[in-house]
């Protein structure tokens, strides 16, 4: 058993690390993109719009959005590629505000690999007299040229980590002036286009790579190399929204999302095994066919109409006062701080009444069958007739020898449960106002908040990794003719 339990976690790896890649690809390549600017102007020729990129610009850069996906090839960019890149977006050659706008985010995106383009096309345009096309590469230059800062969001950064952003920082603020007006006089521009040669004079060799160089780039430049090298110190990033790290909210809300879950899933297991059991035994009667109709209208009705129904009939929004027995939502009620330990307990516990029974009545009729099913499959083999034979009592025979065997379909959905214990129920939450995971997954979604999303997702392949351990597991421990090498 310790060699199986072993193989199959090191087997998790792997499994993990492709299940996190299929994701990432799936959230990275979906149309649209977190932070995109709302403005349709020029941001080329309009102050107010490079304002804007300038800081849409710093945004893609601390989350990583302005790299490759999965592989890095923008070493391998040519003088003549940015050329008509810049000519598309300084309107040197005709072309649509939407083409324009593309290309100036994919101009932004290549970063520092552009910079010894921009500076190329910025001197030849320079000499030829084509100011328009050395406008536009000296505006480029300014914003791809500043080194990105490491790790902003932390608090407490290591002490070799803030002399390296105290440096960008510097270089930064050196660069930024290093800019003029589309309107100035050619002499103010002469300025700044030497002020920019003397500066690439200095730092060259920052943008030579060498064959090592590139294939570190290729591979671990990109957005998946960054996020998992993250995840290998449990580092789940920052929200895109909140700008709060995602692991931590992720915790804050677990309990929420636990306190209904773990609950609802106990209290299903609780009621639907002893009502199969039940149903099994006295399959085909009168008791058998009226339990089995009642959880099926029960498994028919929407969880978000039965909420929607309590709330309105046994809420303290209902229009009967004697009926206002459950408050309509949240998790606590006001001044929760100031009861007691058993005061608050049962503050929390009159919240969850109608969440929980929300999410517990619609699980009966699925748990209750596949309990039924699986004990009659085990009631008719031969070894519970030779215990009949014997002369043993049906409660010991149903008990002891057959109640083991027939829990066996209810236990291959723990791989399905624990993932739905993270999540939680997102309508539940949503209609009775409580802060979980699976209402936060949500408003994520419609933010593109892709650390959040990706944190959550990751949990939950986690735990149905673990899942499936722990249902393999169970079964060796529930059947003794089951053995694991």
């Amino acid at each position: 058993m310790r060699t199986y339990i072993l193989r199959r976690l090191l087997l998790m790896i792997p499994t993990f690390f492709g299940i996190s890649l299929l994701i990432f690809l799936v959230l990275n390549l979906a149309p649209g993109r977190p932070g995109k600017q709302s403005e349709s102007a020029d941001v080329v020729s309009n102050a107010r719009g490079e304002a804007t990129s300038e800081s849409f610009k710093l945004f893609r850069e601390q989350f990583n959005l302005d790299k490759p996906v999965l592989f890095n090839t923008r070493f391998l960019l040519t003088t003549d590629e940015l050329r008509h890149q810049l000519e598309v977006a300084g309107q040197v050659v005709p072309a649509t505000i939407q083409e324009r706008m593309a290309l100036q985010e994919q101009l932004e995106d290549l970063g520092s690999y552009a910079v010894p383009h921009l500076m190329q096309v910025m001197s030849d345009a320079d000499r030829a007299g084509q100011g328009a096309l050395r406008d536009t590469a000296a505006y480029f230059l300014r914003l791809n040229a500043p080194r990105r800062l490491i790790d902003p969001y932390n608090p407490a950064p290591a002490p070799e980590v803030r002399a390296y952003n105290d440096s960008v920082s510097s270089e930064r603020s050196r660069l930024s002036r290093l800019r003029y007006a589309f309107e100035a006089p050619e002499s103010e521009k002469h300025e700044v286009i030497l002020a920019w040669q003397r500066w690439y004079e200095e730092v060259r060799e920052r943008f030579q790579y060498s064959g090592p160089q590139k294939l570190r780039i290729f591979f671990l430049d990109t957005r998946f190399a960054t996020y998992w090298s993250n995840l290998l110190r449990l580092n789940f990033g920052v929200s895109l929204a909140t700008r709060e790290p995602v692991l931590s909210t992720l915790a804050s809300k677990l309990r929420y999302s636990l306190s209904l879950s773990v609950v609802s899933l106990l209290l299903a297991y609780a009621i639907s095994i002893p009502l199969g059991i039940l149903s099994a035994v006295r399959r085909g009667t009168l008791g058998d066919r009226a339990l089995t109709t009642v959880l099926f209208m029960l498994y028919s009705l929407p969880s978000f109409f039965v909420a929607t129904l309590l709330l309105y009939f046994i809420s303290e929004g209902s229009n009967w006062p004697a009926l206002r027995w459950f408050p309509t939502g949240g998790f606590q009620s006001p001044g929760f701080e100031d009861l007691t330990t058993f005061g608050k307990i049962a503050d929390v516990a009159w919240h969850l009444v109608l969440p929980i029974g929300c999410l517990t009545y619609g699980s009966l009729a699925a748990l209750s069958r596949y309990m039924r099913t699986g004990l009659l499959e085990v009631i008719q083999s031969d070894y519970i007739r030779t215990a009949r034979a014997k002369g043993l009592p049906e409660s010991l025979v149903i008990g002891k020898h057959a109640l083991r065997n027939g829990l066996l379909p209810i236990l291959t959905l723990l791989s399905e449960l624990l993932p739905a214990v993270l999540g939680g129920s997102v309508i539940i939450e949503y209609i009775f106002g409580i802060p979980g995971i699976g209402q936060w997954t949500v408003e994520s979604i419609y933010q593109r908040d892709y650390n959040v999303i990706m944190g959550v997702q990751l949990l939950s392949t986690i735990l149905v990794l673990l899942g499936i351990l722990l249902t393999d597991i169970s079964y060796a421990l529930v059947d003794p003719r089951i053995r694991y090498h």
